[in-house]
């Protein structure tokens, strides 16, 4: 077990971490103030080495594999101890060293051309509609949502974000939107029901791609509503209003000048944009090396002083900006409950190792939200100053005239 008791006795400052390791030894290891009581089970002892080096990737690693185990525990039970223990596994001498050589190859990790661009989108999101309807809202909404209230039901909460979104946008009928990173629709066929404005909708997943055309087709907007296949990078036409959900985190820090600069041509004269993305109260980093080899391939979260001077070089105003702290965790935690309760219909489609790595991928990144430094920002551009009202109060009065569209036209 040596180097790796010795890692986890600076590790477990909160709770308790009893280890068994291949040997069938027990070590405990006890935090100074309370937390939770975890057992884990190592059942092979190369992990020692690799655990000790980059406890990120190789711990998601072997409990896919099963190779680590949590009897008498769970898996969120580790992944909680895992983050209320964070900072103290960030200050050691060997992960440090971990994470600078890790920034240092960060623009080559990120480097999402129009190729790879594709790539990284199929290898997560043509998983197979099928799959993504076993956890996911009935409207197949894939980010965070908003809840007004602890007790909402995921549904609920989605179409409060779609709502949100709506309100800041501040549209008006028959404008034309961009919706950039579409998904499977549900945005563009809400703006299309709820304030009459046409929406075209761009991915680059073949599968979201087909769903959403024909869910706008089943929602009667069709003529109002239309999906391509493609990057945004290539569109050069101009919109009143454009949007992007959950999108952002797949550009990479060194094509952000790149995307703003394709937002400004995008933006008629007094466009609107709003961009919903995942980002961190915290300094520049790099993504989790498990995420970023079995979840999402090129992906980051940004920090605002990373956006900020891309906004700032490309000459567009920052109008409103709003942070979304644990609704994230909220809406992971509906999507983890739902994928249980779903997991041997995941397991027949694809395998056991499978069903363990999303269960890995949802919780940890619960935890990144409710005790990390993760949230989810809105940031309102313009070209003008003059483009977007100068007093918020319209986003909650749009709200209120959305809600009651909603109710009348059976939106839900």
């Amino acid at each position: 077990m040596f180097p790796l008791s010795r890692m986890l006795e600076a590790f477990v400052k909160v709770g308790t971490l009893t280890v068994i390791d291949a040997d069938g030894e027990t070590h405990v290891f006890g935090g100074s103030r309370p937390g939770p009581a975890v057992t884990m089970r190592i059942s092979d002892a190369s992990l020692y080495r690799k655990l000790f080096f980059n406890p990120e990737l190789h711990a998601g690693e072997a409990y896919m594999d099963a190779r680590m185990t949590f009897p008498g525990s769970s898996l969120r039970d580790f992944l909680t101890l895992f983050s209320l223990n964070r900072q103290t596994l960030a200050g050691q001498p060997t992960q440090r060293l971990l994470r600078r050589i890790s920034r240092g190859l960060k623009r080559f990790q990120q480097a999402n051309s129009l190729g790879r661009a594709r790539e990284n989108v199929a290898h997560h999101y043509d998983l197979g509609n099928d799959f993504y309807r076993l956890f996911l809202d009935k409207g197949l909404f894939y980010s965070c949502a908003y809840f007004r209230d602890e007790t909402d039901t995921l549904e609920a909460a989605q179409i409060a974000k779609c709502r949100l979104i709506a309100a800041k946008l501040a549209l008006s009928p028959g404008q034309r939107v961009l919706d950039i990173g579409s998904g499977w629709g549900g945005l563009a066929i809400y703006l299309a029901q709820v304030a009459e404005v046409d929406v075209t909708g761009v991915t680059l997943s073949t599968e979201q791609h087909a769903l959403a055309t024909a869910r706008a087709a089943e929602a009667g907007v069709a003529e109002r509503v239309r999906f391509e296949l493609r990057d945004y990078r290539s569109i050069d036409e101009s919109f009143d209003r454009v949007v992007s959900v959950g999108m952002f985190e797949h550009v990479g820090v060194g094509h952000y000048p790149e995307f703003f600069a394709r937002v400004n041509r995008l933006l008629a004269p007094d466009g609107v944009m709003l961009l919903h993305s995942i980002g961190k109260m915290s300094p520049p980093g790099t993504a989790s090396p498990w995420l970023r080899k079995y979840i999402f391939p090129g992906a980051y979260s940004p920090a605002l002083s990373e956006v900020f001077p891309a906004v700032e070089a490309n000459g567009l105003w920052v109008t409103d900006l709003e942070f979304l702290r644990i609704h994230y965790a909220m809406t992971l935690r509906q999507w983890t409950d739902r994928f249980e309760a779903n997991r041997a219909a995941v397991a027949a489609m694809y395998d056991e190792r499978f069903c363990r790595m999303w269960e890995f991928y949802l919780i940890s990144c619960e935890m990144m939200f409710r005790t990390g430094s993760q949230e989810v920002f809105h940031m309102q551009l313009t070209k003008r100053n003059t483009a977007a009202p100068i007093v918020r109060d319209y986003i909650v009065e749009t709200q209120a005239r959305y809600r009651e569209i909603e109710r009348e036209r059976g939106i839900s």
